[in-house]
C-alpha cells in the first residue's frame, strides 16, 4: 500500500534562518506519528507544510498520491479542504456561532451543510447536548472536542493535532486522547505534534526535531498504544510489536533518544 505522505528532502529558509533541514519521512496510512521537539525545532513549519498552510524552499512532498508543488494556492486550499482535519491548540472557534454552527462552517467550505451529520459528530465526542451552546458556554476541554468535531466532519485522510491537549486540564487530556485512540482504531492517520512525553507515548512512532534536522525516529510498543474501551466493549488493536515502514516488526531497543518515551527500534538520523 503507497504511503499516504511522502516528505523528501525539504528545507524551510527564511533568509539566513533554516527552520527545517533536509527533512525526509514517509507517513503509511493508519499510523500515529507523534511530532517531538523543543521549541524553534521546526516543529509547527513542519505541520504547516504537512498541513498545505506553508510550502518547502526545497525538496518535495507528496500527499495522498498529490504532488504539492504543482498545485497553485487555490489548489493547496483545496486539497487542506478534501483531505486533511485540523486540531489546533488555540481551537479557532467562532464566537458568536454556537457549537453545532462551528461544525457546520467546515461543511460549508467542503460542500454543503448536514445539520443531522453534523449532530452526529458532536455526539460522537460527546456533546449532543451542547450543540446549541456557544464557545464561551463551554468548557476549554469541551471547546476542543468541538474543534475535533469539525476537523472531523469531512472525513479527513490525515488528521493533524497541534499541541491537542496543550490547553486542558488532567481529566480533558484523557477525554481528547481517548477520542484520538478510537479514530486511530478506525483506522485514521494521525500526527500529533507535542512538547509533552505523556501524549507522545500513545503514538505508534515518535520523531524528534532539533534545530530544525531530524534527529530520531522510533517505533515504540507501550500499553498507551491501546485503544480506550469502546462503550459495550470494543475490540482493542492487538498488544506486540509495532510494524517499521517497511511492515517489519521493529527490534526490542533503547528509546533514550525520545526524552520520556519508552519504545522500540533503532534511531534514524
Amino acid at each position: 500500500m503507497p504511503n499516504l505522505m511522502e516528505i523528501t528532502d525539504i528545507s524551510k529558509i527564511y533568509g539566513p534562518l533554516k527552520a527545517l533541514q533536509n527533512i525526509t519521512l514517509f507517513i503509511p496510512p493508519g499510523q500515529w506519528l507523534a511530532v517531538m521537539g523543543p521549541s524553534g525545532s521546526g516543529k509547527t513549519t513542519l505541520m504547516n507544510i504537512m498541513g498545505c498552510l506553508d510550502t518547502p524552499s526545497l525538496g518535495e512532498v507528496i500527499l495522498d498520491g498529490e504532488r504539492l508543488s504543482g498545485l497553485s494556492p487555490a489548489g493547496l486550499t483545496a486539497l487542506r479542504r478534501e483531505a486533511i482535519g485540523l486540531i489546533f491548540q488555540q481551537f479557532h472557534l467562532i464566537s458568536y456561532l454556537t457549537a453545532l454552527e462551528n461544525v457546520m462552517v467546515a461543511q460549508y467550505y467542503h460542500s454543503m451543510v448536514d445539520e443531522r451529520e453534523a449532530l452526529e459528530a458532536l455526539a460522537r465526542v460527546g456533546l449532543a447536548e451542547r450543540a446549541r451552546h456557544l464557545p464561551r458556554q463551554l468548557s476549554g476541554g469541551e471547546q476542543q472536542r468541538v474543534c475535533i468535531a469539525r476537523a472531523l466532519i469531512n472525513h479527513p485522510k490525515l488528521i493533524l493535532a497541534d499541541e491537542p491537549t496543550g490547553n486542558l486540564d488532567e481529566t480533558n487530556e484523557a477525554l481528547v486522547m481517548e477520542i484520538l485512540h478510537g479514530l486511530h482504531n478506525a483506522g485514521a492517520t494521525i500526527v500529533t505534534v507535542t512538547h509533552a512525553p505523556e501524549v507522545a507515548r500513545h503514538a505508534e512512532r515518535v520523531i524528534v526535531l532539533e534545530h530544525g534536522k531530524l534527529v530520531s525516529d522510533q517505533y515504540q510498543t507501550h500499553p498507551s498504544h491501546r485503544p480506550a474501551p469502546q462503550e459495550g466493549g470494543g475490540a482493542c488493536r492487538p498488544a506486540g510489536p509495532v510494524p517499521g515502514p517497511d511492515g517489519r516488526a521493529a527490534a526490542d531497543g533503547d528509546a533514550s533518544g525520545v526524552p520520556g518515551v519508552a519504545g522500540a527500534g533503532e534511531a534514524a538520523v
